[in-house]
């Protein structure tokens, strides 16, 4: 009889793998997870929402891609959200120079192999982060966004908002039409 071993990978050997992976990967606990590719879908989403978040926020705020890598210090999660935006100096791990620790708002648009990760634990994650106002989860499946945010004195509060509906986050403050964010995005 065999037995399976979990083999545990420390950050730097991470970091020594991610250098010459063709896909991007994540780390969290030791382990090593290659992040599903996307469709052309999921891609046109990460754009368009760059894209408005970006219009909305320019001159306040960098809105980057899924090329920046962020890790959540307090629970060794690290990787790469659809889009992150980071309003002020921009603060990197010291285990790692290339991972932002200091978002301000995260986006994940969801696929059908990582929606329930995106809306559980990566998202329990996420609101570890110190700095985070808002996670906005971009439905690859109907027009809607689901808005999670962090409201002084009352944690964190969640709505779905739907096509002909406006997203809007208080702080930064920016609003961002739904209709207009999924406009000629064909959803399969």
């Amino acid at each position: 009889m065999t037995t399976a071993r979990r083999v545990h990978h420390s950050y730097a050997e991470y970091l020594e793998l991610l250098a010459i992976s063709p896909v991007k990967l994540e780390f969290c606990d030791g382990e090593i997870y290659a992040m599903a590719g996307g469709t052309p879908a999921h891609a046109d989403l990460g754009a368009s929402m760059t894209r408005m978040l970006g219009n909305g926020l320019l001159g306040t705020c960098r809105v980057s891609s899924s090329d920046l890598k962020v890790r959540i210090e307090s629970t060794g999660l690290t990787t790469f959200p659809d889009v992150t935006v980071v309003c002020g100096h921009r603060k990197t791990a010291e285990v790692d120079p290339n991972a932002v620790v200091n978002p301000t708002i995260l986006v994940e648009v969801t696929s059908p192999s990582t929606e329930d990760y995106d809306r559980g634990e990566k998202l329990s994650h996420y609101k570890q982060i110190a700095s985070l106002a808002a996670v906005l989860i971009v439905s690859h499946r109907r027009k809607q966004v689901t808005v999670c945010e962090r409201v002084a004195g009352a944690g964190w509060q969640q709505l779905d908002v739907r096509g002909g509906e406006v997203v809007s986050v208080a702080a930064p403050s920016v609003s961002i039409a739904v209709d207009e964010l999924y406009a000629g995005i064909e959803l399969v």
